[in-house]
């Protein structure tokens, strides 16, 4: 402990030059790098300049501690042991809780980090494993995550939802697009599998929380990006199949689904109400004209509830549609506007969550 103090941590960041991290993604040293950017773009995100600046020297200085002598002998006090050697060389104790911390959540039930500072850094330590791991295929198989991946996901999952960062709306699409930026860019099928890997692991950790799979499956099929309001449209999703109308709505939407997904060409949820023609079709698009901008008002309030309760007035016209109207119509103009109304009631029902996920 006294020799290591005889340096500074800043001194010690050239000689993670010189520790191999992985043989693609070169050394601590360009590791750390890579989470410094991240960090730096959180912080700016965040906080602006000043926060940045911050979160760039918490990550250039994160890592200073493995090649302290001390962590050399007790490699379990890496990072407690840098926000020691941060407090006697004069950093603030901002920089140096985040040091400390910056390694948190290491297990299921661990504390968070502490102040803004910990957790933007811990989020880019994470996010650059994550990205650079599946970047060059290193995804978890089976048992194996000698990366600890999955650990790493759910510290994601845990911060983002936990540590209420969504006031700041911090995207988890953004947030890997930070780390993306890092690397010689992900391959696209890379990305989507590592959303879906973070997804699998927060349907599991949800799981384990009593929510049931299949509302489960109706909200994260959406992708939300802010994963603080998943709890908040899962809540959302149980009341509303206490509704009446929900078995009856849940239908038809896989309906809606079923009828679009054998459409070859994308279909623009847009209708011409001149060529409206059928009483049902009429009375649905009047339905969605008032209750669309309810359930969309309550959406963007954050008020899931209230956005799926308003599709409750849809029930009846829905109904009266699909009983009295043929949506592929011989004539390709009126197939054409069914198909646009549909995709209009389609979008509209399936904001909060994939109601076609709940289904009987």
């Amino acid at each position: 402990f006294d020799q290591d103090r005889k340096k500074t941590l800043e001194s010690r960041v050239a000689e993670l030059d010189k520790v191999v991290y992985h043989g693609k993604l070169g050394t601590q040293g360009d590791r750390v790098q890579r989470v410094r950017a991240i960090a730096k773009a959180i912080g700016q995100q965040l906080g602006g300049d000043e926060l940045a600046a911050q979160a760039d020297r918490a990550a250039q200085l994160a890592k200073a501690d493995l090649v302290t002598d001390m962590v050399g002998e007790f490699p379990e006090l890496q990072g407690t042991m840098g926000g020691y050697y941060a407090r006697h060389d004069g950093e603030s104790e901002a920089v140096a809780l985040a040091i400390e911390d910056h390694y948190k959540p290491r297990f299921a039930g661990d504390e968070l980090p502490r102040g803004p500072l910990g957790l933007i850094v811990a989020l880019a330590d994470k996010l650059e494993t994550l990205v650079g791991m599946f970047s060059i295929g290193q995804s978890p198989t089976g048992d194996k995550d000698p990366f600890a991946l999955r650990r790493n996901a759910l510290g994601v999952i845990r911060i983002l939802v936990d540590a209420r960062l969504d006031v700041f709306d911090l995207s988890l699409f953004q947030l890997i697009r930070y780390a993306e930026l890092q690397f010689k860019g992900l391959e696209a099928e890379r990305s989507d599998a590592l959303l879906g890997f973070i997804y699998e692991r927060f349907s599991g950790a949800l799981r384990e929380q009593g929510c049931t799979a299949q509302e489960i499956d109706s909200v994260l099929s959406q992708k939300p990006g802010n994963l603080a309001d998943v709890k908040a449209r899962l809540d959302a999703v149980s009341k509303f199949l206490e509704l009446p109308e929900a078995a009856s709505l849940a239908a038809a939407n896989k309906r809606v689904g079923n009828i679009l997904k054998k459409v070859q060409s994308v279909v623009a949820a847009q209708v011409d109400e001149a060529r409206l023609t059928e009483p049902a079709e009429v009375s649905l698009n009047a339905a969605l004209a008032v209750t669309k901008p309810q359930a969309d008002a309550a959406f963007e309030r954050g008020n899931y509830t209230a956005s799926l309760q308003a599709l409750a007035a849809l029930k009846s016209p829905v109904d009266a549609f699909f009983d009295t109207v043929m949506v592929n119509a011989d004539d390709p103009v009126l197939r054409a506007n069914r198909l646009g109304l549909l995709a209009t009631l389609h979008a509209a029902m399936n904001r909060v969550a994939d109601l076609s996920k709940l289904a009987a």
